[in-house]
């Protein structure tokens, strides 16, 4: 069984791009699984709070879930034209202490996709992600690339994903990164 992690990088109750996790998650082939965590309740990173008090328990919790995990998905918003603060914290807190990073990021198979009203999806914010990600280590999947955009045509009042051509392309996203993620499981496991 692949294992898969997503993180929405909004922590907005109505956020597109936690809805896109939520298709992912609908999405995903047959022997893989997609948990969606959550960057709720990581506070703003704080070296002197780190010493004090070690690393949060949210952080904690979601370290070990990536670290456990075969494959990391990334659903980022686009905000001002990068990277979301909320996201980028929550990842920096993911990387700490240095030592870690090999054990949560070192050769992760990561992939990234975001929706944004915007007629560009997340182009920026997805481009904007790619030192960060060479930063820690992770094999990024450029196999596939999912910008979400114009997103309230593309999601129900719900939330639910409702265009066909966007449900079909995370659909062939998703199977993408399953399988990119189950051969790079397999290739460390031999």
């Amino acid at each position: 069984m692949t294992r898969l992690v997503g993180l929405s990088g909004s922590l907005r109750k109505g956020s597109f791009n936690s809805a896109l996790l939520r298709g992912a998650v609908e999405l995903m082939p047959t022997g893989a699984e997609l948990t969606i965590g959550t960057i709720q309740g990581i506070p703003l990173y704080d070296g002197d709070r780190e010493m004090a008090a070690g690393i949060p328990a949210p952080v904690q919790a979601l370290k070990d879930a990536i670290a456990a995990a075969d494959g990391l998905l990334l659903v980022t918003p686009e905000y001002n034209n990068s990277i979301p603060g909320v996201f980028k914290n929550a990842i920096d807190w993911l990387s700490r202490p240095a030592a870690d990073i090999k054990r949560v990021f070192g050769e992760k198979p990561v992939a990234l996709i975001g929706a944004s009203p915007g007629g560009f999806g997340t182009i920026l914010s997805q481009n904007a992600w790619l030192p960060v990600l060479r930063t820690l280590g992770a094999e990024f999947w450029s196999g596939g690339r999912l910008l979400v955009s114009r997103a309230p045509a593309v999601f129900g009042a719900d939330g639910t994903l409702t265009d066909p051509k966007t449900r079909e392309q995370l659909r062939s996203f998703v199977h993408g990164f399953a399988a990119f993620a189950e051969s790079a499981r397999r290739r460390r496991t031999s």
